[in-house]
């Protein structure tokens, strides 16, 4: 029997497996992995690990996550490794494909068929009453204008200038709370993680461009690309959410002329070196000199993970930071 993985945010996962098992009885080989306001990616990946154990057949499991490209999608796409002819991820849990999950591997015995059965079920759960109020599909619809070949170089856009609507540095990157919660606050129309390791490996770069939400465009550029984009003026209708994997990467962007005036800091991995300075963020000695002479050019720092939460004070954070450094 295909195992099934329910792992979204918060208590989501146990809710709904809880509702499912009121409508179909309890079912075995099913887990329900929740990544608590508390914890991080590494502790819904062992959570995932532990389920595929405690499975009968771990050769055939199926995931099924809330949200694409959150955490639970992103530690479940890297667990898969290795396992994609056998395992399969389907993002969009809702109750409709769960239950369709539940009937279905009564006679279907691979999770790859189970993952084409129920993408459709749970599309079709998604209904408006009174019917009237449901999309009508457009015909003979305007194609979009496809522009023949990039612009002539020296072509001014707009005013020539990107706009930059929030430039963030994250150990994470691109994930859940960036593509929602963020995205919806600043509205760009491209996110561009700005990280030399990134871009030249092919499967980091690949779950990116692939986690971003609907409607923006997600790239992936070395620095030193991001600084000659800066200067286009080509990018002048652009609104670009710029990300940061550290903030050395952001000081040389800024130092080439990428004209940042403020600095979102979301989380800071932790390393050897490094001291925690608050739940979600760790400093080493490099990560202080680099944002003293951040501070040093002008930059304003907004220390928060998502928008809603209250700002913490840099100042503080880095003199912290330096006296458990012994800086």
């Amino acid at each position: 029997m295909v195992g099934i993985i329910l792992a979204t945010h918060g208590n989501f996962a146990t809710g709904i497996q809880q509702s499912a098992s009121m409508i179909f009885g309890d079912q075995p080989n099913v887990a329900a992995v929740t990544l608590q306001p508390n914890e991080g990616p590494d502790d819904v990946r062992k959570k995932m690990e532990e389920a595929v154990a405690s499975f009968e057949d771990p050769d055939q499991v199926l995931i099924l996550v809330d949200l694409w490209g959150g955490t639970p999608f992103n530690q479940a796409n890297g667990l898969i490794s290795g396992h994609e002819d056998t395992w399969a991820i389907v993002a969009g849990l809702n109750l409709p494909m769960l239950i369709d999950a539940y009937a279905s591997r009564m006679t279907m015995e691979t999770a790859h068929e189970l993952a084409a059965q129920i993408s459709g079920s749970a599309k079709d759960g998604v209904k408006i009453y009174p019917e009237s109020l449901e999309p009508k599909e457009e015909k003979n619809a305007a194609a979009p204008v496809q522009h023949q070949g990039a612009l002539p170089e020296g072509t001014v856009v707009g005013d020539g200038k990107i706009k930059y609507v929030l430039a963030r540095i994250d150990s994470r990157l691109l994930h859940g709370q960036v593509a929602t919660a963020w995205t919806k606050t600043t509205g760009p129309n491209r996110i561009i993680v700005v990280s030399d390791g990134v871009a030249h490996d092919s499967l980091r770069k690949s779950m990116i461009t692939e986690a971003a939400p609907p409607g923006v465009k997600a790239n992936v550029v070395p620095i030193s690309k991001m600084i000659q984009v800066a200067k286009d003026t080509r990018f002048g209708n652009t609104k670009a959410l710029l990300l940061f994997e550290t903030p050395q990467d952001a000081l040389e962007a800024i130092k080439g002329g990428v004209d940042i005036k403020e600095l979102n800091i979301g989380s800071m991995a932790h390393s050897v070196g490094k001291v925690a300075v608050s739940k979600v963020l760790s400093l080493g000695k490099e990560d202080v000199e680099a944002f003293e002479e951040l501070k040093k050019l002008g930059v304003k720092f907004d220390v928060r993970k998502v928008p809603s939460d209250s700002k913490d004070n840099m100042d503080e954070i880095i003199k912290k930071a330096k006296a458990e450094l012994n800086m």
